[in-house]
């Protein structure tokens, strides 16, 4: 409840003035009369705005929440394997398990060289391939390495040496990766330069990868 308060401030003189409106006649008094209104909170508005205030906070609250949900969600679907760990098969060799994501992709993420990465598995390539960008944020040491003929011409590329390829604990040391100027995105295509070390069993929407015995 709102209690109003009024402030009247009348003010009342006797010196003479020119009428502007009646020239030549000259007043003999001046009313001013200045009404002002203004309205302040009482006590019990108080409770109601905090009230207000807080449902407001917890609609921001769950908004965030709802967000981070899907944002995970669709991570999730596109990479279900954001850090796998490496397990024992039945015979004791070091293995990891995949699963597919929804585009039918086998994506995990790795390190290359220390550093965290995300890894696309392709049996149809040969070699590792590495986006430009990507090679300089891992601060790859790059040597040329030719021309590639793609839809768009020919371009350039660049080879590096890998130090150390890991994925889920599946190490493989010193491999040559191909650095490619005109790929998108900023995951590795993890080739058969890499995937042939390891035996690879598809069942289902899975696919592990074990050491040989």
């Amino acid at each position: 409840m709102s209690t109003p308060m009024a402030v009247v401030y009348r003010l009342t003189t006797g010196s003479s003035f020119s009428d502007p409106l009646r020239p030549g006649r000259m007043g003999t008094s001046a009313n001013l009369t200045l009404a002002m209104t203004e309205e302040f909170p009482g006590s019990d508005d108080l409770p109601a705005r905090f009230g207000k205030a807080m449902l407001v906070g917890a609609w921001i609250a769950a908004l965030a929440v709802l967000v981070l949900f899907f944002q995970r969600f669709i991570d999730h679907e596109t990479n279900p394997n954001p850090d796998p760990e490496g397990t024992f098969g039945i015979a004791g060799q070091p293995q990891v398990v995949l699963q597919r994501n929804r585009a039918g992709h086998y994506v995990a993420g790795g390190r290359i060289n220390g550093h965290p990465v995300v890894f696309l598995l392709d049996t149809g390539a040969t070699n590792i391939a590495i986006p430009l960008s990507l090679a300089r944020r891992l601060d790859l040491s790059l040597r040329p390495g030719g021309v590639s003929v793609t839809a768009n011409g020919n371009v350039r590329t660049w080879s590096a040496l890998l130090q150390s390829v890991d994925l889920g604990g599946l190490a493989v040391r010193n491999l040559h990766a191909s650095v490619l100027p005109n790929m998108e995105g900023n995951k590795v295509l993890l080739g058969m330069s890499y995937l042939k070390r390891f035996e690879m069993i598809q069942r289902g929407d899975t696919l592990t990868l074990r050491r040989p015995s």
